[in-house]
Parts: C-alpha cells; structure tokens; sequence
C-alpha cells in the first residue's frame, strides 16, 4: 500500500479514536500489525499525528477557553477552578509517565497487550454504567480539586496501551459523581497538556531524527485526525447524552476479541 494512503488511514483511525474511550493508540498499534508494518518506525507518528486531534478540541471549544482567559484576567473564581482543576489532573500523568516512560515504550509494540486491554477495558465500562449513580458535578470548574486530582490517577491506567485515556478518565469521572457530558468535557480538555506533553517528549527525544515517515506526512496524518476529530466529538457527545458509554464498551470487548482471535490464529 502507498504511504501516503497508510497515513491517510491512520490520521482517520486517530481522529475517530482520540476522544472516544476506546483508545487511539491501541487502535493505530492494531492498525500497524494489521497492515504489517513495524511499530518502531511509525511510534513517532503515531504520537505527533495527535496534535491534530488535540487542535479539534481548541476549535471546537474556542469560546470556552476565551471565557476561561477573560475571566482569569477579571479574577473570576470559576475560571481559577477550571484551569486548576485541569492542571491538577494532569500531573499524576506527568509524574508518572516521566518515571516509567521506558517501561511504557516497550509496551506499545504489543497488540496482544492492547486486544486484551481493550476487553478488559469495554467489560468495565459495562460495570461502571451499571452501579455508577448519576452525577450531579455539572461543569469542569464544579469539580472539587481532590476529585480532579483522583480523575488524573485515573488516566494513568491509560499508560497501557487499549487502555484508552478518554475511557480512563471518564469512567474515573464518572465513579467521583461527575455527570455523562461534563465527563466527557472534562477528558477533552485534559487531553491537551497531556497530548502535548507526550508530543514534546517524542519529538525532544527524536528531534535528530524524525524517523523514516518524515515531517511532511507527520503533518498529513495530524491535518487528518484533525478534521475527522471535529466531526466525532460532536457526534460522540450526542451519543452519550442519549445512550450512554455501553455502545462503546461492546465495541470495545468485539474489536478486543476478534484481535485477539487474529493474533493467536494468524
């Protein structure tokens, strides 16, 4: 297959797979072995091609970060809570992902890892919207930093690959008494220093070599994930209003399976 139709495929699998919680990396990890190519050489690419996914939610949400900057400006209790609660739930993966980002590393070439994480995952999610009692924390500023703080521990389950990091950290969410949507808001606005602080990392640690795919087509598959991303979290949003996470925990637990089923058979 041409590489710029792998690129394009997989900045579409990042723009629908970033925000839902059933884990972009896994999904492009999968996405690798499927199509047989090496995971080291497209690792990079599969890091970076986020910023365009993490550009969809600036986008998307532009009067929500320009009310938060004019009422940091005005000294608005509201806005200090928002941007402190995103902060504080950032650091648990911060800290961690520093301290054992070797360890992750050699755990994102594994499908195996990711197939089984994903059932385990979906299977969860069932669990959760099940005994979770509804939410009644209604806005990402209404968040007690304590339970931010527990939603970024949360989100550290995302280091394993399939995990998913909107999945962890909606669910933690969701168990701490945060209503579907504002958990869901909540994750969009904590990917951005979380996206961005992997980005920096990979390209800091690889910013004599970029690796074989190279900046143009790091560029085509971020400008894809980008545009896919817009249209998803609009639609990922009307769906959990409506339904509920459990369409995607069965998504989950079939992908997760028939991967499974693939890698022991093939």
């Amino acid at each position: 297959m041409p590489i710029i139709l792998v690129v394009i495929l997989l900045g579409i699998v990042e723009g629908i797979t970033e925000f839902l919680p059933v884990s972009s990396t896994g999904h492009l990890i999968l996405a690798n072995a499927l199509l047989g190519y090496d995971p080291e050489t497209w690792k990079v690419f599969n890091v970076v091609i986020q910023l365009g996914a993490m550009m969809a939610v600036v986008v998307l949400y532009w009067r929500t970060f320009v009310a938060v900057i004019m009422g940091l400006v005005k000294r608005e209790p509201g806005a200090f809570a928002f941007v402190r609660n995103v902060l504080i739930a950032f650091l648990p993966a911060a800290v961690l992902g520093l301290a054992i980002h070797k360890q992750i590393e050699a755990m994102l070439g594994s499908a195996r890892i990711v197939s089984v994480a994903l059932i385990v995952g979906g299977i969860a999610i069932l669990i959760i919207e099940k005994t979770a009692r509804r939410g009644d924390i209604a806005s990402v500023s209404a968040i007690p930093w304590h339970k931010a703080l527990l939603i970024g521990v949360f989100q550290c389950l995302a280091m394993i690959p399939g995990v998913s990091r909107s999945g962890a950290t909606i669910l933690g969410a969701l168990t701490l008494g945060v209503e579907r949507r504002t958990a869901a808001e909540f994750s969009f606005f904590l990917a951005l220093p979380t996206m961005a602080g992997a980005t920096a990392l990979e390209l800091f640690k690889n910013r004599h070599e970029l690796g074989p795919i190279g900046l143009p087509m790091i560029g085509l598959g971020a400008l894809v994930s980008f545009l896919v991303a817009l249209v998803v979290i609009k639609a990922f949003l009307a769906i959990i209003t409506k339904r509920g996470f459990g369409p995607f925990a069965w998504y989950r637990i079939l992908v997760g399976g028939a991967a499974l089923a693939w890698l022991t058979l093939g």
